[in-house]
């Protein structure tokens, strides 16, 4: 596993605001006690508001606001387009500045930025995650909003390239990466897809209709 992906699951375990020891981490994530100490320590540096020490344990609860500017999920899409954009500029100025405007966003940038959501951010993805996933945005956005089925050609973080009829539900941002919450036929169960690891979205011509056990207000990332 990648040591961003790694800490995208540390994120996915600490949200839920209790306080976990890093051992149990270790353990959940199969690497060494040190190995979450050094993860914690980039985590905090990358701005996520986690508290706790060693030989005790790990929590995010403070919540970081960002007054008086509002962002709507569209505008922060097309800021961090932008950025992701001209980070990869041959100018190293504009790369420079381009960093630095993300590393200012990021340390103000409001957890729940998409209704229902309660999602903390991190700054450890490089800008081109952020570019590739964007491209999909508009028409999982469409999906979503119209219940429409999709076809998805999605390659897992250990490299493997898999198929899946989902139904989208609802997209969160984590700091320059979003993900996708969806159930998913293949699996018969709920899924958060990476959409930077999205690779073909392709609108499929049947729509769904809300099912017990199958809608967002189902959906329990805790368990």
């Amino acid at each position: 596993m990648r040591r961003t992906d790694r800490l995208f699951d540390i994120i996915q375990i600490l949200r839920d605001g209790k306080l976990h020891r890093a051992q149990d981490i270790a353990d959940r994530l199969e690497v060494s006690v040190r190995t979450i100490y050094r993860d914690m320590d980039t985590l905090v540096a990358s701005g996520v508001p986690v508290e706790g020490e060693r030989g005790v344990g790990y929590m995010v609860r403070e919540q970081i606001t960002l007054p008086p500017l509002n962002l709507t999920p569209a505008e922060l899409e097309a800021l961090n387009l932008g950025m992701a954009i001209v980070a990869e500029a041959a100018d190293p100025a504009l790369k420079a500045a381009a960093e630095s405007l993300a590393n200012k966003v990021d340390a103000v940038l409001p957890t729940q930025v998409v209704a229902e959501a309660d999602a903390w951010k991190f700054a450890v993805y490089p800008f081109a995650d952020a570019a590739r996933g964007l491209a999909h945005m508009a028409p999982l956005r469409s999906a979503i909003k119209s219940r429409q089925k999709l076809h998805l050609s999605y390659r897992r973080i250990d490299g493997v390239l898999t198929d899946r009829t989902i139904r989208p539900l609802h997209m969160e941002y984590w700091g320059r990466v979003w993900t996708l919450t969806a159930w998913c036929e293949l699996r018969d169960a709920f899924r958060v897809f990476r959409i930077d690891l999205i690779e073909i979205v392709s609108p499929l011509p049947e729509l769904f209709t809300d099912e017990p056990g199958k809608r967002l207000s189902d959906y329990d990332p805790y368990t």
